[in-house]
């Protein structure tokens, strides 16, 4: 087992036997597939994330055939609960980033 410290309040628990694939991990791929430069590959990776993540600053989806859906979605203004206290917490409207997963990813991960 590994224990790791992703930030402060983050922890993260795998075994031995799994595997964390990274943005660095997934460079390498790109790299091992096109060949090139390790640079080149890196830069392509942050382009793909960076477009993404821009997309959905400005509200579109974006949709990867037979992968997925990227989209924005608006959570509305609620009242929680503090568990620890059990004081009512006004939690305001927020836009989170949820993604939708797609037939042939499904299937590939059967």
């Amino acid at each position: 087992m590994v224990i790791w410290l992703v930030e402060p309040s983050i922890i993260r628990i795998t075994s031995f036997n799994n595997h964390i694939m990274n943005k660095s991990d997934l460079a390498d791929a790109v790299l091992n597939k096109i060949g090139g430069a390790k640079n080149a590959a890196q830069d392509a990776v942050d382009t793909i994330f960076d477009t993404i993540a821009d997309s959905l600053k400005k509200g579109d989806e974006v949709s990867v055939a037979g992968f997925g859906v990227f989209l924005a979605k608006k959570r509305a203004a609620r009242e929680a609960r503090n568990p620890r206290t059990g004081e009512k917490v006004h939690v305001p409207a927020t836009t989170v980033p949820k993604f939708r997963a797609g037939k042939g990813l499904k299937d590939a991960v059967k």
